[in-house]
């Protein structure tokens, strides 16, 4: 029983690690450059670094510019999307 036990608690820890890594891909940032030509795009993420970073070609990166702000979707060392950051409803009257 206690076997079963450590299985059991070994394949919930890892489940949960890997659930956070999935969820780490995605973060906002405003974009600082793009060079579609290059395929490159230049942000700053929420940790106050930039970052240039290779984008995945099936990015349009034709309506990304400079001062918007985006979700960005990374796997390894690619951007796999860039999408318009969902903006907070207005509080109050």
């Amino acid at each position: 029983m206690k076997k079963v036990s450590a299985v059991l608690a070994v394949a919930v820890l890892v489940v949960s690690l890997v659930s956070l890594v999935f969820a780490a891909g995605a973060m906002k940032a405003t974009v600082k450059g793009v060079d579609a030509k290059a395929g490159t795009i230049v942000y700053t993420g929420e940790d106050g670094k930039d970052m240039t970073m290779k984008v995945d070609k099936s990015v349009d990166l034709g309506n990304v510019k400079a001062g918007d702000k985006v979700m960005i979707t990374v796997e390894k060392d690619t951007v796999m999307s860039v999408k318009a950051a969902k903006s907070k409803a207005a509080v109050g009257c």
